[in-house]
């Protein structure tokens, strides 16, 4: 399905303002280039920080062309692009698809530090605005009867759980954000991001969505590792870049927002949503078995009331779209 470019699109950060964007190779990177492509010339100035730009750009040759490569480390003052002005930061490196390779300590020193540096970093360049893309794993574990989590919820993961050093490691990245949005005239904004599906997403890592869309496309059968009862839910990547420039221009200072779907389906109901929409004549087979208790069952859906009154975001591709889209994608890149 085509995404079209709105009006308001356009509205969201003119030509005359330039943005450094790191993690611009990723997941949310790739969603962001696409959606200034299209934008075309009515896009902002792009500046992109990689640690590694002549491998991004040999492998996606057009959208490398789309911005500006500087070679550098979130985590290495000395590499940063010091001496260049830029209006706004849009701060989305983490490692979340190779994530898990990294040892708890390596994933907190990375979001907490690079933070930390990309902040002091915006304030030396004369940026305006600065938007740190968060997670949804800031709330920890959603309590019984709260179907969708809200911004004005404060759970959060067990600080004394190193394998929560993911989510504990963005509430402190988030502190510093208030810290310096309090400290500063930096104004910043957090976006806490959920869960994503759309062309750019990874088959063969951890994602369940994406595992599924590969198991319909070269399985015999698509496979559900555990039970299916958890419940998420699944914004296209189109609407999150969307979403996240929409941010960047116009979020509160010093607020966060939940960026994401707030349509929840359990894991099971998903995987039959993949086989219904690539390939009905698939099994969808369940390992974990079917006796669940739903009091019990994880949940990771977003309250995205906040974002949509008072910024007028809204959902423009339905997950049945965004399926279809990701797996035309992978056809044509297999």
């Amino acid at each position: 399905m085509a995404v079209l470019v709105r009006p308001s699109d356009l509205d969201a950060l003119g030509s005359q303002h330039h943005v450094l964007l790191t993690g611009g190779t990723g997941f949310f990177g790739l969603a962001l280039l696409r959606h200034f492509a299209a934008l075309g010339a009515a896009a902002p100035r792009l500046t992109v920080l990689s640690r590694d730009p002549a491998r991004f750009a040999a492998q996606h040759p057009q959208l490398a062309g789309r911005a500006c490569w500087l070679q550098g480390d979130v985590l290495q003052a000395h590499k940063l692009p010091r001496g260049k002005r830029f209006s706004h930061v849009l701060h989305a490196a983490a490692d979340s698809t190779l994530g898990p390779q990294l040892s708890p300590l390596q994933r907190y020193d990375q979001i907490v530090s690079g933070t930390r540096q990309m902040l002091d970093f915006a304030l030396a360049c004369g940026a305006q605005r600065f938007l740190l893309t968060s997670s949804g794993g800031v709330y920890g574990r959603m309590p019984a009867g709260m179907v969708t989590v809200p911004e004005t919820y404060h759970g959060m993961p067990d600080p004394m759980d190193p394998q929560q050093a993911y989510g504990v490691a963005k509430r402190a990245a988030e502190h510093l954000c208030a810290l310096y949005d309090q400290s500063s005239g930096l104004e910043v904004v957090v976006a806490r991001c959920f869960a994503f599906v759309g062309p750019d997403l990874p088959l063969n890592v951890h994602f369940a969505i994406g595992n599924f869309i590969r198991d319909a496309l070269h399985g015999d059968r698509i496979t559900v590792s555990g039970d299916g009862s958890p419940l998420r839910s699944y914004l296209d990547q189109a609407d999150l870049a969307r979403w996240l420039m929409l941010l960047l221009h116009k979020g509160e200072a010093g607020a966060a927002y939940n960026v994401g779907s707030d349509e929840a389906i359990s894991i099971a109901e998903l995987a039959n949503l993949v086989r219904d929409t690539l390939t009905p004549g698939k099994s969808v087979d369940i390992i974990g078995g079917s006796n669940f208790d739903h009091s019990q069952r994880s949940i990771y859906v977003p309250d995205i009331q906040k974002i949509k009154t008072g910024l007028g975001a809204s959902v423009s591709v339905s997950l049945r779209d965004a399926i279809t889209r990701a797996a035309q994608a992978a056809v044509l890149g297999a």
